[in-house]
């Protein structure tokens, strides 16, 4: 079989490098005390605790905040803040190039199907609804939650405002409606899923090239605001914004963001990441990477444009919940009060699940009539037709793809790339680990035996050890019975396992038949989400992100103190310590070699041969689990394997981001 003759090379393959030593309704929710759930989860209780901890400084921080001058102060750096973590917004103020593609006539009220170009190739389709009567009215910018059809979304609310005399702009946001960034005409539908995959998907590689994704939503919705405010039917000193779930958190940001906004209403959204961290933390265009480790709650979108007026929604069964809301509101609502402004922040808590509910819908239309209408106005909604999908489409194709010039978000992000790219050195991606505190300090761990047997191939160990305080990793020892120095093998676990690959359980076993210590080792983890195809566990990176660590970097460290049990065992030669891991799982154990010698060899297997390669297409498979915050604008999979030097690398059907094995060059083996 050619695994195993390509494994027994990896196995017999000389150490060419010396080791290292050893030794190296408000009233119902306004007395109810705002509680952490207990996490039973151990990594997430230790990250939530990291967590609480930037919170808490933050507060210790805004309390403070006791005057206006204070607070304006604040709002700079929070501003510079944002923008930073952005990575920035596009430098482009080009034209939109917008188009009218037809027209529905309804009662009282018409739509009309526009395009524009929020960037050069980057289609924004979108519906407005206007009042039938000509004149110069208020504007309203509705963003659409994440429902996989996107701007049809909120045109009961949408209709309802242009019948109360509001022109209002409802667009498809990136990954939704006509904008599906992974459509396959063979299966009729976006290959990963739906819009939320997309989202993940794009804000994987965003991160690698030091960006969040969610520029590119706001920058559509500044450019949608854009559009909007040159109708000349409205009246641009008064325009707001309102958005459900996604929508509330774009809402949220372009509140922050745009002085032109003058009445806002995020829903099913604005919650503090007291609760948020733990609790259904958001897809990447609705969290940004390293908000927590910057100072910054969800809170400071709010406060960041204050004293304009903000309405607080919430419903009263929704995941995000109404006391992690009440949270936000209460602390606007003293930011407000140093403006003297308190009534200008509102909430409202409405009935049932995650979503706008009537009541809901009517304290918005009551919202933008009190700032944007002086009050004149009935809040009541109407009945309205409700227009299916295809009736709304702007595109004839229903695909935005289809448009001459037409381009994807990651097209965007690999231009960002080549813009910043600037190739690093090795001693600079050393320095780099060190920082991402990928290396340990080579102590002994103690290690705890939760399990052990016997037999005639030797002694297993189930063993459990502390990777840093508060992280405990487990592993299995597989140990030969003779008692000589052996070499030994840390095997990085995974759940692969079918009739044609076998288990790590079953690969450690068979290489510890050879003579040699095997650590089959899992590095830390957290559930996740299972259900989601490709984006693997994104939810725990996206996490680590936000306090300012960074889950590959741990999980290299983690590999790194395994290989610390395996050095203090009196029956392993710590001069003959090799590494194996497949698939993603190979990067960690890159990033440990390239800044650990004790590592002599090593073993990859289906291990992707590149990160900048996952920047070339909209889909990659687990790639979250591999993202280093703006690493490949310096560095690829192949400066790891140059920081290693002449230490030996087995590496077995290098992979593309889908899996797939690819030709990579004479480096490489193959099975076939």
């Amino acid at each position: 079989m050619k695994l195993m003759t390509l494994v027994a090379t990896f196995l017999t393959l000389s150490s060419v490098c010396a080791q290292g030593s050893p030794e190296d309704g408000l009233s119902r929710w306004k007395d109810q005390s705002v509680q952490q759930q207990p996490v039973d989860d151990p990594l997430l209780r230790w990250m939530n605790k990291i967590a609480q901890q930037e919170l808490q400084a933050r507060e210790n921080a805004i309390a403070q905040i006791r005057t206006v001058s204070d607070a304006e102060r604040r709002k700079q750096v929070v501003r510079e803040k944002i923008l930073q973590i952005l990575g920035g917004l596009p430098d482009y103020n080009g034209p939109l190039h917008a188009r009218i593609t037809g027209r529905i006539q309804a009662e009282g009220y018409a739509i009309e199907k526009i395009i524009f170009e929020s960037l050069p190739g980057f289609f924004v389709t979108a519906n407005l609804y206007r009042p039938n009567q000509p004149g110069r009215y208020p504007a309203v910018l509705f963003q659409s939650g994440h429902t996989q059809e996107g701007k049809p979304e909120p045109q009961r609310a949408a209709a309802n405002l242009a019948l109360k005399g509001f022109v209002v702009l409802c667009f498809d946001p990136m990954g939704q409606g006509e904008r599906e960034q992974t459509y396959d005409p063979q299966l009729k539908a976006p290959a990963a899923g739906w819009s939320v995959n997309e989202h993940i998907h794009a804000g994987a590689q965003s991160i690698l090239v030091g960006e969040s994704v969610a520029r590119y939503f706001i920058w559509d919705a500044k450019r949608a605001l854009d559009y909007l405010l040159s109708r000349p039917e409205v009246d641009a000193a008064r325009v707001g914004a309102v958005g459900c779930s996604g929508g509330g958190a774009l809402t949220m940001f372009l509140g922050a963001l745009d002085s032109r906004l003058k009445a806002i209403v995020p829903a099913c959204f604005p919650n503090s990441y007291r609760l948020l961290f733990a609790g259904p933390d958001p897809d990447s265009e609705m969290s940004f990477p390293e908000l927590l480790a910057h100072g910054l709650d969800t809170v400071d979108f709010v406060e960041l444009s204050a004293p304009t007026p903000w309405l607080i929604q919430a419903t009263e069964n929704d995941y995000f919940t109404p006391p992690g809301a009440k949270l936000v509101y209460d602390e606007a609502r003293r930011w407000f009060g140093l403006y003297g402004a308190e009534d200008q922040v509102g909430f409202f808590l409405g009935p049932g699940p995650h979503g706008t509910p009537l009541e809901s819908r009517e304290a918005v239309n009551k919202w933008l009539i009190r700032w944007l209408k002086d009050g004149q106005g009935d809040f009541h909604e109407q009945p309205v037709h409700l227009y299916a999908n295809h009736e709304l489409l702007v595109t004839q194709s229903g695909h935005v793809e289809d448009e001459p010039g037409s381009r994807k978000v990651y097209q965007l992000i690999l231009d960002d790339f080549h813009s910043k790219q600037r190739q690093g050195t090795i001693p600079e991606l050393q320095a780099e680990l060190h920082k991402l505190q990928v290396p340990t300090d080579r102590s002994s761990p103690a290690v705890k035996v939760l399990d052990e047997s016997s037999g005639p191939q030797g002694q297993r160990q189930h063993i459990q050890f502390a990777s840093e305080p508060g992280v405990e990793i487990e592993g299995r020892l597989y140990i030969p019975p003779s008692p000589a120095r052996k070499p030994a093998v840390l095997l990085v676990a995974d759940g692969m396992s079918s009739y044609w690959i076998l288990s790590t359980g079953t690969l450690a076993e068979r290489i510890s038949t050879t003579g040699r210590v095997v650590l089959e080792l899992e590095p830390r983890d957290s559930p996740g989400e299972s259900a989601r195809p490709y984006v693997g566990n994104w939810l725990t990176n996206s996490r680590a992100d936000q306090i300012g660590r960074c889950l590959p970097a741990m999980r290299a460290h983690d590999i790194l103190r395994g290989v610390d049990v395996l050095a203090a065992r009196s029956d392993v030669d710590s001069s003959s310590i090799r590494g194996a891991a497949r698939g993603v799982r190979g990067i960690w154990l890159l990033l440990a070699a390239a800044i650990d010698p004790r590592i002599g060899k090593v073993w990859l297997d289906r291990t992707p041969y590149s990160l900048r390669a996952a920047l070339e297409n909209s889909m990659n498979t687990d790639l979250f689990d591999a993202v280093i915050p703006s690493f490949a604008l310096h560095w690829d999979v192949g400066d790891l394997r140059k920081a290693m030097g002449n230490r030996p690398i087995l590496w077995t059907d290098p992979t593309n981001w889908m899996g797939r094995t690819v030709a990579a060059g004479p480096a490489y083996h193959y099975r076939y």
